[in-house]
């Protein structure tokens, strides 16, 4: 996923009982109050059956070939950039092995590539792992590959991690049952990605240059690692996907 900048930072089933007895599970506890509630960390991911295809989870899709252009006006430095990222389903899939709760996982994912430029120049690749979890329609998230670029040319591979290595677990990207108030990590890879996300708002409508849409959520992103604790809110709306991200939006969507 994008690699946070200062102050921006990076935009991309089940029952409701059901749901929410898989959070308890996980070790989310009962509510004390908004600042005191934790983020889930505890997944039970030995319980499911992994999909890397399909568009079940109707927030976040993982059929090949769909791709969705967002652009804006960021703040890097003190300069206002113009900003794009296109994030593009590959036909490509990743095999990820780890263990978890004592049990040998082996995981199938689809490849989410995602390249963003600030004003025309490409400043990042990075190569993002999905899979469904059919029992429940959780999308998790299994790690990336990141190429960091000046004038060209690759400088780095900042933000890179991948499940089942140097103490990295999957995170939850998107649940398959939107629940207001739901937090849950989305990255665990210690001291490299602590994204977290927690469910803010549902049964949205929002315009963008590529169109209206209905049936849209809100999750807002903070990161453990960073001081600030504003929080990007990122819009995802049914069959479309992620729509809005702070100041870029949908402008553009299609199949490739």
């Amino acid at each position: 996923m994008r690699a946070r900048r200062n102050p921006s930072s990076w935009r991309l089933g089940g029952t409701l009982l059901a749901a929410a007895m898989w959070a308890l599970a996980a070790g989310a506890g009962p509510a004390r109050g908004a600042d005191e509630r934790e983020f889930t960390s505890q997944f039970r991911l030995e319980r499911c059956t992994w999909a890397w295809f399909g568009d079940q989870n109707p927030y976040f899709s993982l059929r090949p070939g769909n791709q969705n252009v967002l652009e804006g006006e960021e703040e890097d430095d003190g300069e206002i950039v113009e900003v794009q990222a296109i994030i593009t389903n590959l036909r490509q899939t990743k095999r990820i092995v780890f263990t978890h709760n004592g049990k040998r996982l082996v995981v199938i994912a689809r490849v989410v590539e995602e390249r963003e430029s600030e004003d025309g120049e490409l400043v990042e690749v990075s190569r993002n792992w999905f899979s469904r979890c059919v029992e429940t329609g959780d999308i998790f998230y299994f790690g990336e590959e990141v190429d960091d670029y000046d004038d060209g040319e690759i400088v780095g591979h900042e933000g890179g991690w991948q499940a089942g290595r140097a103490g990295a677990k999957p995170g939850l990207i998107m649940p398959g049952t939107f629940l207001l108030g739901s937090r849950y990590y989305q990255e665990q890879a210690p001291g490299v990605a602590l994204d977290r996300g927690e469910n803010t708002k549902m049964g949205l409508t929002i315009e963008t240059p590529a169109g209206t849409f209905h049936d849209c959520v809100e999750v807002v992103d903070t990161d453990e690692l960073s001081s600030d604790s504003t929080g990007d809110p990122k819009i995802y709306c049914a069959g479309i996907g992620l729509v809005k991200d702070e100041d870029l939006v949908l402008v553009e969507r299609g199949r490739v």
